[in-house]
């Protein structure tokens, strides 16, 4: 089954190059993704990514919002039981929301879920396909399951997205010098 879900996380990854963000993304994401690829932005690259995990973690929605920091402060607290109800009860009330499926993908990653994990990346990538830490988390699952090709695959994208992750670029090099040594 893990398998099968690992195609199928893979082909959205494919796919990502062609989708748009979901129009209910605000717009200012479009700037923060802009600048965070310019290596001369007078803003360092750090405190974009801050950024963009803000605003992915904002909603209109007051009430989802709340549920939102709930769930943060219960995965912080190592309340997952909690924080799998609060991020269930957003999928289903905000099922557009991107970040909403990224944190519960994040959780059942943390509890060895990993099939759940990657249905939830894929959803998050279908409404969000600029997410780079769905796209990182794709790769981590894909090299625990021995796919070290849909890793790369994965860490590629997230790095053309976001060039200033170094821990990508790291585990990237290393698949690359493994590659080397199998030759």
């Amino acid at each position: 089954m893990i398998e099968a879900a690992l195609h199928r996380t893979l082909e959205v990854v494919i796919g990502l190059p062609d989708r748009q963000p979901h129009p209910s993304l605000p717009k200012r994401l479009d700037s923060l993704f802009r600048d965070l690829a310019t290596p001369e932005s007078a803003n360092l690259p750090f405190e974009i990514e801050d950024l963009i995990w803000a605003v992915w973690c904002e909603h209109s929605d007051t009430e989802a919002a709340d549920l939102m920091q709930r769930a943060i402060t219960a995965i912080a607290s190592g309340d997952h039981d909690g924080a799998g109800r609060l991020l269930d009860d957003l999928c289903a009330r905000q099922p557009q929301w991107a970040e909403a499926w990224n944190k519960r993908a994040t959780l059942h990653y943390v509890a060895g879920r990993h099939e759940q994990s990657l249905n939830d990346i894929q959803q998050t990538l279908l409404r969000e396909p600029r997410h780079f830490g769905a796209l990182s988390g794709f790769g981590q699952i894909c090299l625990q399951h021995g796919d070290s090709q849909s890793a790369r695959l994965a860490f590629e994208a997230a790095l053309r997205i976001n060039p200033h992750l170094a821990q990508v670029r790291a585990m990237l090099d290393r698949l690359g010098d493994m590659k080397g040594t199998m030759n």
